[in-house]
């Protein structure tokens, strides 16, 4: 059986003749060059060869320099010095610089089975820990593969059931078929064009816009699908429903930050909004690009007590309120966007609509 490739370099012709005949007798499959010129042109053609015996004294280019080159091309192989006696310090030195071992001259053929078996299975071990590396590498970029994939679908799961149900609540709230769904794309648009790019950010802001009126399943029908505008106990229990949203999603891990914008949705940036009076930039931004991106879509829309606006008329208004109800901030990103883009917006989203509830 071929225990392995040895390159054996010496300017010395019985030398690496009687190291043949010995290595090939202990099964490995040898291959001979007379100075280190021909061995570097053998080791580039012979392929992989697994280790060099060289002598370090050979004139023009010393076992040293050869040494360098080899290991440049592999840095497994392994590397033999075969040196004179009074070369032993220059063989030390060549450990240094990657040599495995040296024999020196006059040669023990037994030392130099020895110490090439020992090589060789220096070699197999590097080898089989390379290979596993490899497999483990494969192995976690597989593993790592599956696990996004996994929630991947996950997300898709949250997700599908999430509008699922806030598609049920919107069937609730007869006046606002569609809005959750609507005013998840106009905040993540806004938040685009706000330069928010970061995935996690943006799927916070994904799940606040969908799930802002969740707290609505706490408020009584008599209230909720009233027509006429509410009395003023009726509408003290209609503001109650952002702080029924919250308390209904805070504790669930992957909601908790999406319940703040639930939370704070009704917020004016003047502090004259609810549940919490805040202002400005106390107010958590994720909740102020809602506010504008909500107003957006119920100006839009169809109310069985008021008509829709048009997008011209829309944007009047969000800039007559920019300041006090609404971040001015969002509202010069909304309006230095052209109507057009929002107008084609709303339609694509429709759309979209119309094809999820087409799935549900």
């Amino acid at each position: 059986m071929n225990k392995g490739k040895i390159l054996i370099t010496d300017d010395e012709r019985d030398i690496r003749e009687l190291l043949r005949d010995f290595l090939e007798s202990e099964g490995f499959e040898c291959h001979l060059a007379a100075n280190a010129f021909e061995a570097l042109e053998k080791f580039k053609s012979l392929g992989d060869v697994d280790l060099l015996m060289s002598d370090i004294r050979m004139p023009g280019k010393t076992g040293l320099d050869l040494l360098d080159e080899v290991k440049a091309l592999n840095e497994d192989v392994m590397v033999i010095m075969i040196s004179a006696v009074k070369d032993i310090e220059s063989a030390i030195a060549a450990m240094s610089k990657g040599a495995y071992d040296y024999v020196s001259k006059p040669f023990k053929l037994n030392e130099v089975a020895f110490v090439a078996h020992k090589a060789m299975e220096k070699r197999r071990l590097v080898r089989e820990n390379k290979e596993y590396q490899k497999q483990l590498e494969k192995m976690v970029e597989e593993r790592t593969s599956e696990l996004k994939q996994a929630l991947i679908e996950l997300d898709r799961t949250y997700n599908f059931t999430l509008r699922a149900m806030v598609t049920a609540l919107d069937t609730r709230d007869t006046e606002t078929q569609g809005h959750s769904l609507r005013v998840v794309r106009f905040t993540l648009k806004l938040a685009e064009l706000a330069g928010i790019v970061d995935k996690a950010t943006q799927k916070i802001f994904e799940y606040g816009a969908l799930l802002h009126d969740i707290g609505k399943i706490g408020i009584p029908d008599a209230i909720l699908r009233k027509p006429a505008g509410l009395s003023p106990e009726e509408w003290s229990i209609m503001k109650n429903h952002p702080t029924i949203g919250y308390n209904i999603l805070k504790r669930i891990k992957f909601l908790e930050e999406a319940a703040q914008v639930v939370l704070y949705h009704h917020e004016a940036f003047d502090g004259s909004g609810y549940p919490a009076g805040l202002a400005g930039e106390d107010i958590p931004l994720g909740a102020r690009i809602f506010h504008v991106a909500d107003a957006i879509d119920a100006m839009t829309s169809d109310r069985p007590y008021k008509k829709a606006l048009s997008f011209d008329s829309a944007a009047a208004e969000l800039l007559k309120y920019s300041g006090t109800q609404f971040d001015p901030a969002i509202i010069s990103i909304f309006a230095k966007t052209s109507l057009d883009f929002w107008i084609a917006e709303r339609m694509s989203i429709e759309e979209s609509i119309r094809r999820d509830r087409d799935l549900l």
